[in-house]
């Protein structure tokens, strides 16, 4: 069973940083893009940023200069470093590693930006 574990969340002011944490087995993790997600309350879930495999990353336009997604290989690990949070950042986020066949989703950390 694929077990994406989450850690990081909490509650930051804004002008503030977080770093979020997902550590998966070496498998996933070498063969897998891994991707961070969110969901505000009321809203759809949305892409957040994205690495793949080899390194290659993509943002969100509203993250874009203020997120960055990184892969640590020595951990299995693909962290989310966020500074000038903002309160729209504020949802559940979640740590995702996908194929083109399969897609798996950790259980979700809340990230509250509030002053």
């Amino acid at each position: 069973q694929v077990q994406l574990v989450e850690s990081g969340g909490g509650l930051v002011q804004p002008g503030g940083s977080l770093r979020l944490s997902c550590a998966t087995s070496r498998n996933i993790f070498s063969m897998y893009a891994m991707g961070w997600y969110r969901q505000a309350p009321g809203k759809q879930r949305e892409l957040v940023a994205v690495i793949t495999s080899g390194g290659n990353t993509n943002y969100a336009d509203s993250v874009k200069g203020r997120f960055t997604i990184s892969r640590d290989n020595a951990n299995n690990t693909v962290v989310l470093q966020m500074n000038s949070l903002k309160p729209e950042d504020t949802a559940v986020y979640y740590c995702n590693a996908a194929t083109s066949l399969r897609s798996y989703w950790g259980q979700g950390t809340q990230v509250t930006v509030s002053s």
